[in-house]
C-alpha cells in the first residue's frame, strides 16, 4: 500500500491490496491511509468473508477472495485508481498490444470489465471475467486490478499496466498506434515466464 502511494499509483484511503494467507487471505483495511497503516491493521479474512478484527476489511475483499479462490496461480491482488488506467476505464476502452509489455498481463489485451458498483459480487463477477487468462484488467469508471504470484509480481504488473496506459494516451495524441499481432504477444508470454521481478536468492551468482 506504501509503494501504490510512493509510485503516484493511489492516492488518500483509495487502493486495497491481498495476499493469499494460510488457510484464507489477508487484506487492507477500510478507510485508513497507507502511510498510516500498521501491520497488526490488516485483516485475516476466510473464504466464506468471515473475519475477527476491530477494523473492517476493504469494501473490495468481495473480488479479493474470489479472484484467490478462483485462480490457484495468484497469490497477491493489487487494485488502485491511477490516473492512466482510470482514465481508460472512464472511457470503456479496452488496451491494445500497442507495446511488447503488455505481455505483462499474459495477453494481446487488457480488458476492460463493464461497469458496477463498488464492492458489490456483481463487480466481483464482471472482474473475473475481464480477468480470465490474464493478471491485470481495468474496471470500467473506476480503476483496475493487478494481481500475479506474490506481492512483488503483482505491484510489478500494476506498475507496467499504468505505464502502459500512460503510453498508449500520448501516442494516441501524436497518431495512430501501431497493434503488434498476437502471435507476437503470445511468444513474448511465453518468454516473460522467466521474466520480472524476482528475489536475488533465486538468482545465484
Amino acid at each position: 500500500m506504501r509503494d501504490l502511494l510512493a509510485l503516484g499509483l493511489s492516492q488518500g484511503t483509495s487502493g486495497n491490496v491481498s495476499v493469499r494467507f494460510d488457510d484464507g487471505f489477508l487484506v487492507t483495511p477500510s478507510g485508513i491511509p497507507a502511510e498510516r497503516l500498521r501491520p497488526e491493521d490488516i485483516v485475516p479474512m476466510t473464504w466464506d468473508g468471515g473475519f475477527r478484527h476491530a477494523l473492517s476489511p476493504s469494501s473490495e475483499w468481495r473480488f479479493h477472495r474470489d479472484i484467490l479462490a478462483a485462480r490457484p496461480e495468484i497469490g497477491a491482488v493489487v487494485h488502485a485508481h491511477p490516473t492512466h488506467c482510470t482514465a481508460f476505464a472512464i472511457c470503456g476502452r479496452e488496451i491494445p498490444a500497442v507495446h511488447y509489455m503488455i505481455a505483462a498481463v499474459g495477453g494481446p489485451t487488457i480488458r476492460c470489465a463493464p461497469y458496477a458498483p463498488y464492492g458489490t459480487q456483481e463487480l466481483s463477477q464482471a472482474a473475473l471475467l475481464a480477468l480470465e487468462g490474464r493478471t491485470g484488467c481495468l474496471l470500467a469508471n473506476h480503476g483496475m486490478i493487478a494481481a500475479g504470484s506474490d506481492l512483488q509480481k503483482a505491484l510489478w504488473v500494476a506498475v507496467e499496466m499504468e505505464a502502459l496506459c500512460r503510453q498508449y494516451a500520448v501516442a494516441l495524441q501524436v497518431g495512430a498506434p501501431v497493434i503488434l499481432p498476437d502471435d507476437e504477444i503470445w511468444r513474448t508470454v511465453e518468454r516473460f515466464k522467466s521474466y520480472g521481478p524476482r528475489s536475488r536468492t533465486n538468482n545465484p551468482e
